[in-house]
């Protein structure tokens, strides 16, 4: 592998962890109602577990109260039961064939145990960089062993992945410093 490869594999592998760890922090519910909150609710349809965006409209009434509508007339009570039972602590209430979902106020006790969720999220994400990185500056070493590179080449490169890293870094700190202020907003 050449090293240009090396260099343009290894930030497109950073960058996939950080898309990754934006993804984990959705699933990280704020006091206020975001519909992306029940994509890891699944529901049973005909035997086959499906995202409840599949088998419902999800919208929000307002801030604090998330709607869904199914698509079948049937399926209302099992989606209420798929996010009573979901580890999300949220209680459905259904009007007709609107499910209202509202989201109950967080304490401040819960708010600092959630940032401590976010904190050790973006503590994972940065291992996950870090990673990347030392397995890059192995592939650079091998390909300095087999001739196929020189050790100023491998300096150089050794470096452009270190401020490749310090950039993702920055970037999660940016992220978890951001859901922080989220979280601790009343």
């Amino acid at each position: 592998m050449t090293i240009a490869a090396i260099k343009t594999t290894v930030e497109g592998k950073m960058d996939q962890s950080i898309e990754a760890f934006k993804h984990n922090l959705t699933k990280i519910r704020t006091g206020r109602a975001n519909p992306a909150l029940l994509d890891s609710v699944h529901v049973d349809y005909y035997g086959a577990m499906l995202p409840i965006s599949q088998v419902a409209n999800v919208s929000l009434l307002d801030a604090r109260t998330i709607s869904v509508q199914p698509w079948e007339k049937g399926m209302g009570a099992k989606i209420e039961k798929a996010i009573r039972d979901s580890d999300l602590g949220l209680n459905p209430s259904s009007m007709g064939d609107l499910i209202r979902v509202p989201m109950p106020a967080m304490s401040e006790e819960r708010r600092k145990e959630l940032t401590k969720v976010v904190r050790s999220e973006g503590e994972g994400a940065k291992i996950a960089v870090r990673n990347l990185r030392r397995d890059a500056n192995e592939s650079i070493k091998k390909a300095v062993k087999d001739k196929l590179a020189s050790e100023d080449e491998q300096k150089r490169c050794e470096t452009d992945i270190q401020k490749v890293t310090d950039r993702h870094i920055i970037v999660i700190d940016q992220l978890v410093a951001a859901k922080e202020q989220d979280l601790m907003a009343v």
